[in-house]
């Protein structure tokens, strides 16, 4: 069972969460926080495995939220809620050790898909959340994409299937599942693929490949040939 803290200041949009989570029964709500400061409270006394915060809040923001929980409690996960108007904070929210990104205005189903995400160590950004936050990022798009596409050359043949992989916001199980690996495989090529790209996380793992268009995202979508 997955336990999820919710942390967003409108309770409409709470009831909405619990909704369509309603149909999950793999995922349980153990808390639910009107602001930022009650958040961290309730992440240090629940403790549970994903916590999804609302990037506005009252009291401390969603940010701040996400550093003080990342901090005090790093074996919690964090997703953040954004809006189309806050690309400002997508660069602190990475910073902050966010493990993904949902749009308030997406698909319900990335709902349950990023939390489960997210608690299996993967990182999950939407399609549209993607796009945003590697507009957010600057510079020329095509330019962007070339880089992307340069630096995936480092990698074996494998390795930029388990890239793919990991920028549809899969996790190491299911990488496994979908290339036939065992767990122990898969965590080895994840952690060669961030130390021969120089990535931080998984997020940022995830960013590379939308722009290479390993994930259908900003290339083309046909990997760079093997080397």
């Amino acid at each position: 069972m997955i336990r999820l803290l919710v942390a967003d200041d409108e309770p409409m949009f709470r009831s909405g969460v619990r909704a369509i989570l309603a149909t999950d029964p793999g995922i349980e709500i153990v808390a639910e926080a009107a602001d930022g400061r009650e958040a961290v409270e309730l992440a240090q006394r629940h403790r549970p495995d994903v916590a999804l915060l609302d990037i506005r809040m009252p009291r401390l923001d969603g940010l701040a939220a996400a550093r003080e929980i990342r901090r005090g409690t790093p074996q919690i996960a964090v997703l953040m809620l954004t809006t189309f108007g806050e690309d400002d904070y997508i660069s602190g929210a990475l910073a902050a050790g966010a493990a993904g990104f949902l749009l308030k205005s997406g698909d319900p189903r990335e709902l349950p898909a990023g939390v489960r995400a997210a608690a299996e160590g993967a990182a999950f950004l939407s399609p549209r959340v993607a796009r945003r936050v590697i507009a957010h990022l600057g510079g020329d798009q095509l330019g962007r994409v070339t880089e992307a596409r340069a630096r995936v050359l480092q990698l074996s043949g494998r390795e930029r299937e388990v890239l793919a992989l990991i920028g549809a916001g899969l996790s190491n199980q299911e990488i496994g599942e979908r290339l036939f690996l065992g767990a122990g495989t898969v965590k080895t090529h994840v952690s060669s693929i961030l130390t021969r790209l120089g990535l931080r996380n998984r997020v940022q793992a995830a960013i590379l490949a939308y722009e290479a268009g390993l994930s259908g995202g900003a290339g083309d979508g046909s990997p760079p040939p093997p080397r």
